[in-house]
């Protein structure tokens, strides 16, 4: 066996495959049973895929390994949240429950549906040898999880709907997205190195016991709901786990104190903030339901009076110091001066840690030279490798550089934003970033830095967005205007980076609106007829981005861009033809004035041509489209 951990997997997955649906203490079929019967039925579909990894014979972790994998632990804690929202969704039916309950339930079932696609999709199949049967029966269940939480994001107008792990495929093709990501990071003239997508977890394995999250009474007053049922759930799941060894349970889990899980997630809050009636939520969470245009609290349904979010610094470090206390690994990966490695080895990095140390105090120098010296060799760290970048993290320097980012001297700002920039590369480093508050002195460098400045500040943007939460909070701080005055105004390579930053927050479905309000259209518009044709690609991707958005749909007809696109059709690149062909698609989708439109305008010819000879994504795009005329002019 490869690994310690598919064990465990199997067992939850087996314990949710048995999981009854239909059984809730009342005579009322449980509100939610379709819902719980489709997760549990996906989560089965897994157990021929962790058969395959138990039984292979790989020799890269030793089958007594210690700790799960980044791809296990994600894995198990997106079943166990899926195991604790079976048990509170079964416990309501339609007269039991609150409009507030149902709808933070609705919203928990598209938080676990995404948070399961994420974690299948890191899963090293190949490492594993996983057949080609398998492997497809994971897709299945892989498109199936994204339509679902799709659904539930679109199933009220004030339902949250954020992205999920891989939104660009419902817009374009997978190589479209890759093509424009991958331009992004050859185009960043800092940072040298790839984006590391190295995936977080809240709760590790530690050594010799598995840390899980026990269903307890926290489920109960998570959703502040007077129904016995529940209690009698959690007491029948008690007495079911009484029958298991208890010296053997204390040694092997560790339970979450209740105050510590977000009660919207239910996961150890690593930002916990306090919202105006006095209740603690993760912040990326909450973040996420006050977008949806919600104005309640989750927990109480009382009337927000505002929509401040204070952070809740006491708990953070209730939290931190409790993870430190059971051996749960932090996210720097540094432990007792030492770091480790991608094999799983340690290696001292003390002496590298003082001389950072020393080099972030004299940031605070009384000394300008001795500052500005300092700022520009922690660029050059920051730039080198993912050890300076987890230590420069652990030294304290990000809120340092957040406040030096807005500085006066021009030389200070430029290298503490583009160190931001190149610190951001290491996934963790993100979330720091993000806590230090760095958003809104970004936003006020790119609005009044230098170009250099502004350049890496649209590219730090991008680089944070890349975390879908991120999307929504860099949304909301007013970043979007700001990028798109660099979009129209900007150096080649500023508009270059500001095209990408916008292109990835516009993944987010509500900065679609902000992006248009902002002047995007305009601005993309020129792009397009721009003699130069310098930046058509990138226009063209975000447009395909936006169609979908109702209110871009009127902006962009009201640009007068579809003539434009028309001739894309017939003197573009292939790859220019085919976006053009697909925003015309999806500009066409039940709007028939639109239809008619490219019509007159003679798209007939072009497209045809296109369903004939084109790149085989714009033969299916103009095919459809086709088709569309077709039935607009049957009698």
């Amino acid at each position: 066996m490869a690994g310690g951990g598919e064990p465990m997997l199997l067992d939850l997955v087996q314990e949710i495959s048995s999981f009854s649906c239909g059984s809730n203490g009342s005579k009322e079929a449980p509100l939610f049973k379709k819902d719980s019967t489709d997760l549990v039925r996906r989560v089965a579909l897994l157990t021929h895929l962790l058969e395959e990894i138990r039984d292979f014979k790989g020799d890269s972790q030793p089958s007594d390994a210690s700790t799960l994998p980044d791809w296990g632990s994600d894995l198990v804690l997106a079943l166990q949240a899926a195991q604790r929202l079976l048990s509170v969704a079964s416990s309501y039916s339609s007269n039991t429950i609150s409009d507030g309950a149902s709808k933070r339930i609705a919203f928990q079932f598209q938080c676990v549906t995404s948070k399961l696609e994420k974690a299948l999709g890191n899963i090293p199949y190949e490492h594993f040898d996983i057949s080609e049967e398998v492997q497809e029966q994971v897709q299945l269940v892989r498109t199936q999880l994204r339509r679902a939480a799709k659904r539930y994001g679109c199933s009220s107008a004030k339902m949250i709907s954020h992205a999920i792990s891989q939104p660009l495929e419902r817009q374009f093709d997978r190589a479209q997205s890759s093509k424009m990501i991958a331009h992004s990071v050859s185009n960043n003239h800092e940072v040298t190195a790839k984006l590391e997508m190295v995936p977080g977890s809240n709760v590790r394995k530690r050594r010799g016991a598995v840390q899980m999250v026990s269903i307890t009474e926290s489920a109960m007053t998570l959703f502040t709901s007077s129904d016995t049922s529940l209690s009698k759930d959690i007491d029948a799941a008690k007495q079911e786990n009484s029958s298991t060894d208890i010296e053997e349970e204390k040694e092997q889990v560790v339970v979450i104190p209740d105050d510590f899980l977000c009660p919207i997630s239910l996961e150890l809050m690593r930002d916990p903030v306090i919202v105006a009636t006095g209740q603690t939520y993760e912040r990326s969470y909450i973040q996420r339901w006050i977008d949806g245009e919600n104005a309640t609290c989750p927990k109480t349904q009382q009337k927000l009076e505002n929509l401040t979010l204070t952070p809740n610094y006491v708990l953070r470090n209730l939290i931190t110091q409790w993870c430190t206390e059971h051996n749960i690994e932090q996210p720097n990966g540094l432990v007792n001066g030492k770091m480790k490695k991608s094999d799983g080895s340690l290696h001292d990095v003390s002496g590298d840690v003082q001389a950072i140390q020393t080099l972030v105090r004299k940031l605070s120098s009384r000394s300008m030279e001795e500052r500005r010296a300092a700022v520009v060799e922690i660029r050059s760290l920051s730039k080198r490798s993912t050890d300076n970048r987890i230590l420069l993290a652990q030294a304290g320097v990000i809120p340092v550089l957040v406040s030096l980012s807005t500085t006066d001297d021009t030389l200070i700002q430029e290298n503490a934003v583009t160190s931001i920039l190149n610190l951001s590369i290491f996934e963790n480093n993100k979330g720091l970033i993000m806590l230090a508050g760095a958003i809104p002195s970004i936003v006020q460098v790119l609005r009044a830095g230098s170009m250099e400045a502004k350049e890496n500040a649209a590219a730090t943007l991008f680089s944070l967005s890349l975390a879908d939460e991120n999307k929504i909070i860099i949304g909301a701080s007013g970043a979007i205007p700001a990028l798109v005055e660099l979009l129209q105004n900007g150096s080649i390579r500023g508009k270059k980076d500001a095209a990408t930053a916008l292109f990835n927050l516009c993944i987010y479905q509500g900065n679609k609106g902000r992006a248009v309000r902002a002047g995007i259209i305009t601005a993309l518009l020129k792009m397009l007829t721009d003699s130069r044709n310098c930046m058509v690609d990138e226009a063209l991707t975000i447009l395909s981005v936006l169609a979908s958005n109702q209110e871009a749909k009127i902006a962009i007809v009201k640009a007068s861009t579809i003539p434009v696109l028309i001739d894309l059709l017939r003197t573009g690149l292939p790859c220019n033809q085919e976006n053009a062909a697909a925003i015309l698609l999806a500009l066409c989708k039940k709007e028939t004035d639109n239809l008619a439109c490219i019509s007159r305008l003679g798209a007939v010819i072009p497209l045809t041509e296109l369903a004939r000879s084109g790149t085989e994504r714009a033969k299916r795009k103009a095919t459809s489209l086709l088709e569309h005329l077709r039935k607009l002019q049957r009698p």
